[in-house]
């Protein structure tokens, strides 16, 4: 067999738990995988230690004065230090990177994301926010710059690898799946009680805070059905969510003959991982496989509206598209950030983000300026409700 070449890899956020076990996979790749360039925003402890294990030839650090504290740290002769968001598009173009892992939260992540698509690259995308807020655009400039986009999310990843098994145009429906994170167990008359660690006790996925906070609203769902329309070119009406407590089938799809492939696996955000970056081959994988000897039962449910009205505002939102998904998002990010400061109470979430909703000017087909814009006046609106 000829011996593939090593691909050089950016994760933009590898501090994150996305990028760190990017890392791990990595680790057990040496032969195929070279780690050229690590971001964090300002987690200097966990980057300092990553840069000595991995040694990339360059590393971005957003908050200057954690910049500051990297460079005491390390050589500007042997590693290049990158300092602010600039430093993100820096590493994403650059032309000593093949592969760019985006595991960077929020809305920001935009502007390296574009600039990888620019430069052509395989990119596995960690990254909601950029579809929801810009997913025509971004889908628009993957397919003009010939870029190879990847999802990470494991639901995503799982539509993506089902879809291969058919003809994308043969498409009938597509199922998400989802566990109901950390509440669904619990009746809707406690959540004004509900405080953050409890929010946070996801019983299936270890996560980073916002999205564990989406997860238990549902809204992490419904990102999940406006990333799905626009990386699959599917209606927001032939995608439907599933509550699937176990978390072994990751997601589903339909084809016109009645067929349904479904993906399973453990819940490891590795194997998602692992298969963006390795695509379009399968490694053999060192981690945990499934055992279906152990499996006794594969629940579904349809979710309960009532008791997540994050899920309808965003399923409200993806059907009117345009701006509306910016804005969704943006408010979103507030609210979670507020409730994490202890600043609202967790069911205050969803009143800020409808209130934002309604009160926005609607463009139905807004430039990338108009996006920006629509993000910050949101931000703005939605802090000014708290």
């Amino acid at each position: 067999m000829k011996k593939q070449p090593i691909k050089r890899v950016a994760i933009l956020g590898s501090t994150g738990s996305i990028g760190i076990n990017a890392l791990k996979i990595m680790e057990s790749f040496l032969d195929r995988f070279q780690v050229v360039g690590l971001s964090s925003f300002s987690n200097t402890t966990i980057l300092e230690r990553q840069i000595r294990k991995f040694r990339p030839s360059m590393v971005a650090v957003v908050d200057p004065k954690s910049a500051s504290d990297i460079s005491r740290v390390f050589s500007a002769k042997a590693l290049k230090i990158l300092s602010g968001s600039e430093g993100l598009n820096v590493i994403a173009g650059s032309e000593k990177v093949d592969i760019v892992v985006v595991a960077t939260a929020g809305f920001a992540a935009i502007y390296p994301l574009i600039c990888a698509i620019k430069s052509g690259k395989h990119i596995c995308l960690a990254n909601k926010e950029s579809l929801v807020s810009a997913g025509n655009i971004i889908m628009n400039l993957v397919k003009t710059h010939n870029s190879l986009l990847i999802p990470v999310d494991s639901e995503h990843s799982a539509i993506f690898q089902c879809i291969r098994s058919g003809d994308a145009r043969q498409i009938n429906r597509l199922f998400i799946t989802g566990s109901g994170g950390s509440l669904h167990g619990v009746s809707k008359d406690r959540f004004s009680k509900l405080g953050i660690k409890q929010v946070l006790n996801h019983p299936k996925w270890k996560m980073g805070k916002k999205i564990t906070v989406d997860s238990a609203t549902l809204m992490n769902k419904g990102l999940e059905i406006i990333e799905a329309h626009h990386l699959f070119n599917v209606p927001i009406d032939r995608i439907e969510l599933l509550i699937h407590p176990e978390a072994i089938i990751h997601s589903m799809c339909e084809f016109i003959d009645g067929s349904v492939i479904a993906q399973l696996g453990v819940t490891d955000m590795k194997l998602p991982i692992q298969y963006a970056l390795s695509y379009p081959q399968r490694l053999e994988t060192p981690f945990k496989k499934l055992d279906f000897s152990k499996i006794r039962n594969f629940t579904f449910m349809q979710p309960d509206r009532m008791k997540y009205p994050c899920l309808s505002l965003a399923i409200a939102a993806a059907k009117l598209g345009g701006t509306a998904t910016a804005v969704l998002n943006a408010a979103d990010e507030i609210a979670v950030e507020a409730f994490l400061k202890k600043q609202i109470s967790f069911i205050k979430i969803p009143f800020i983000i409808e209130d934002v909703l309604k009160r926005h000017k609607y463009i139905e087909s807004p430039s990338l300026g108009q996006i920006f814009e629509v993000d910050l006046w949101a931000r703005e609106r939605a802090r000014a409700l708290i």
